[in-house]
């Protein structure tokens, strides 16, 4: 019986052998997909990645041009992602409680013991009074980092002292700084310890604040004097200096193109190709600072030309972050140098199709790169140079656009009058509530009533409620007073008034024209607000279940 079958083995062992050896093939040959893979994957940065991608993350594209949503505006200090961390000598040195006792330590130590039976009045030039306003401010404004103070001063009776400090908002991830000045109330408890017991509201410790520089406004007595000039801003344009400089510099210049008078984030997206493209080449990017505001953002939907750059942007640090020339600047010495040298003119490059490629530019040796966009829509974008091959190789630098620092400055007076304790509901209406066949439920979904209903359930009765909105009548959400505190921007025109800081400040970088607080501005200061708030409601992901870009497109 043994010999009956003498294969039986053999071909159970071959066929065994057989499985193994085809196992162990689709494993190696799936550890080979996997590393290949893996060297040549790079995972997607929603802000770095494909022109698609991002395009349809940030602003959404359609037939090479962008829909224009200015319900929200997003610049660099918004994208968290992209910017480089603060650096400490730029945050300042933050007052926490380690050195708040380490400030208690150094007085302890070079102060006489007092007598406490003898020495109940309050005096504002004692140490520890400035020691119990730090403690008192970190225990009361969880959202704020306190960078440094001055010397206590003075109030306006016996047991007040008014107090400045410079600040940042912990969820502001620029390093820029603010100032606050408040008067507080003291009692005299046991061991001479001061204590807080009553805090002013912002800006109420006016012995505390900088000297104002009176002005007068053309000429006249009226005088326009605002509360507290930023000194900090340096919005002064950049020059070249001698011939020879110009000379030493390699530069790109971009003509004007169909983008301008597009909306605001197509200008943007624009912008950003063409200072990441010059940053890609090693060269300085020529800028004009005259902006086109498209006219989604005013109310006579007119387009406006001659707008600053610097009304709605952070020049300041742009200059810091890159390498740029202004426009008349750069033309001016352009053609006194061909004037000067007419047989050694200035070596340019003329480049009339954004075909052209970065790349094919990289080795260019000639002082000027001159990109034109002189074809019809869509072909002359600025945007059109980074797609393609060159979506790989230019990265736009979001983080070298924030928003004006006087914009941010009425951010700060309108969070600062709150007490930065606050919450807030974004509201969308305007055309979008009118368009029933792309929103058929968002003109209900945000009537007074419905908003009403969905915030009770998802803020405290009687809390700080701003409303950020593009709904034109202020009296629309009175049903809401009844239940919340409620704040609009418009409760503070005065801080974009005539005589106002910003207006004087806008005044001068216009050549002493006023300037319109508009539409773009208003969303801008309304975003940020909406930013700080501690609770945040927003229409298309709370209020109602309409698409944020119409239907299906959720």
């Amino acid at each position: 019986m043994k010999d009956s079958n003498p294969t039986t083995e053999p071909i159970g062992q071959h066929l065994i052998k057989l499985i193994s050896n085809l196992c162990f093939s689709v494993f190696v040959f799936s550890v080979l997909i996997i590393t290949v893979i893996a060297i040549t994957y790079k995972p997607p940065d929603p802000w770095l990645e494909s022109t698609p991608a991002l395009t349809k993350l940030f602003t959404a594209s359609e037939n090479a041009t962008f829909k224009n949503d200015e319900s929200v505006v997003k610049t660099g200090e918004d994208l968290v992602s992209v910017l480089p961390p603060v650096l400490p000598s730029a945050q300042g040195n933050q007052i926490t409680e380690a050195v708040i006792e380490k400030s208690e330590e150094v007085i302890a130590n070079s102060t006489p013991k007092l007598n406490c039976d003898e020495f109940r009045a309050v005096n504002c030039s004692d140490p520890h009074i400035l020691i119990a306003v730090e403690r008192f401010n970190l225990r009361v404004f969880k959202s704020i980092a306190f960078l440094e103070y001055q010397t206590p001063v003075n109030g306006s009776k016996e047991d007040e002292c008014d107090v400045s400090w410079r600040f940042r908002n912990k969820k502001e991830k620029s390093w820029r700084k603010y100032r606050d000045f408040r008067r507080f109330k003291f009692d005299v408890g046991e061991d001479c310890h001061y204590k807080v017991v009553h805090a002013g509201g912002w800006h109420s410790g006016i012995n505390a604040r900088r000297p104002r520089s009176n002005r007068t406004k053309g000429g006249g007595s009226a005088r326009v004097s605002p509360p507290v000039r930023d000194e900090e801003i340096n919005d002064t344009i950049p020059t070249l200096g001698s011939e020879m400089n110009f000379m030493k510099g390699k530069y790109l210049y971009y003509s004007r193109g169909g983008d301008y008078c597009k909306g605001m984030n197509q200008y943007l997206w624009s912008f950003l190709c063409g200072l990441g493209e010059a940053m890609y080449l090693n060269r300085t990017f020529v800028m004009d600072l005259s902006v086109c505001l498209s006219g989604n953002y005013n109310p006579s939907k007119k387009d406006e030309e001659g707008k600053d750059f610097r009304f709605y942007f952070d020049f300041e640090h742009l200059k810091e972050v890159s390498s740029i020339v202004e426009e008349g600047e750069f033309l001016r010495d352009w053609k006194k140098w061909d004037k000067g040298h007419k047989k050694k003119k200035i070596p340019v490059r003329k480049v009339v199709s954004h075909k052209v490629t970065p790349m094919q530019l990289k080795k260019d040796k000639k002082t000027i790169i001159w990109r034109q966009f002189d074809a019809p829509e869509p072909e002359n974008y600025w945007y059109r140079v980074c797609e393609g091959q060159a979506a790989k190789y230019i990265q736009r630098p979001w983080h070298a656009v924030w928003k004006s620092k006087r914009l941010m400055n009425i951010v700060t007076e309108i969070s600062g009058r709150m007490d930065w304790d606050f919450d807030a509901v974004h509201v969308v209406r305007g055309d979008k509530a009118q368009s029933k066949e792309l929103w058929p439920h968002l003109d209900a979904d945000t009537s007074p009533d419905a908003i009403l209903e969905k915030l009770k359930g998802m803020i405290r009765p009687w809390r700080n409620l701003y409303i950020a909105t593009n709904e034109p009548f202020y009296n629309y959400f009175d049903k809401l007073r009844s239940h919340f505190k409620v704040h609009l921007l418009d409760d503070y025109k005065e801080l974009w008034g005539n005589t106002s800081e910003w207006y004087n400040e806008t005044t001068l970088v216009n050549n002493g024209k006023p300037v319109e607080f508009d539409g773009y501005m208003r969303v801008a200061v309304d975003t940020e607000v909406f930013y700080r708030a501690k609770t945040r409601v927003e229409t298309f992901y709370n209020l109602t279940k309409d698409c944020k870009d119409g239907v299906n497109t959720c």
